[in-house]
């Protein structure tokens, strides 16, 4: 089963007590052997860069492998990998003693000192030629996508509220004044249609005064 994990570290914790050792002191060695590197996960291996891919790790179903894309290095000295399976461009083991952690670790300088004069000669393979030589569909070898969270908080919750408070206001207004034109308001018991001693008249003297008006201003 490929690993969803973001990180190496994670990558790590998920792992079986005897596997977790295995990979971590291989993650350790990579680090400290090859200067420079850009550790990553990608498509379920501990991916490391260097101009380019260089190493990958992978504690796969029955055995754990190294993938070095200098071949040639591999091949150079693969008479002294005793005990293990190594090919062209990988070395596979199931146990982290059978391994000779010393021969590895020259691989790993000499695969360093050989991507550097693949650089300077402007002849660094491409990640779909490396992909291959690994044996990894490149359509899987896309970065997974970030997945981001949102988490509703306090604030967030408060202003919920807010809203929904405001809309219900809004209905209540949009009911009242549906009410007012149709001529009934909202009772107990349902609606009353509005008769004409509930509106307020104004007052006899200033309707009085307003007629004086109006017939001085028709004058």
């Amino acid at each position: 089963m490929t690993s969803t994990a973001s990180t190496v570290g994670a990558y790590l914790r998920d792992l079986p007590p005897d596997r977790r050792v295995a990979m971590a002191r291989l993650c350790s060695m990579i680090r400290r052997s090859a200067r420079g590197v850009r550790e990553s996960m990608r498509y379920g291996l501990a991916f490391y860069e260097l101009d380019g891919p260089l190493f990958a790790l992978e504690s796969g179903r029955r055995h754990m492998s190294l993938y070095v894309a200098e071949k040639d290095v591999v091949l150079k000295h693969k008479d002294a990998l005793t005990g293990v399976n190594a090919a062209k461009s990988f070395i596979k083991f199931s146990d982290l003693n059978r391994l000779p952690l010393d021969v590895v670790e020259r691989i790993v300088r000499d695969s360093v000192a050989a991507r550097r004069q693949r650089v300077a000669a402007g002849s660094v393979p491409t990640q779909a030629e490396l992909l291959k030589l690994w044996d990894i569909n490149e359509e899987d070898a896309a970065p997974p996508a970030k997945t981001v969270k949102l988490a509703i908080g306090k604030p967030a919750a408060a202003m919920t509220d807010a809203i929904n408070a405001m809309a219900h206001s809004m209905r209540d207004a949009m009911v009242a004044a549906i009410d007012i034109a149709t001529g009934s308001i909202a009772t107990g018991n349902g609606k009353t249609p509005i008769k004409s001693s509930m509106v307020k008249k104004k007052p006899a003297a200033k309707r009085a005064v307003g007629r004086a008006v109006k017939k001085k201003s028709a004058l």
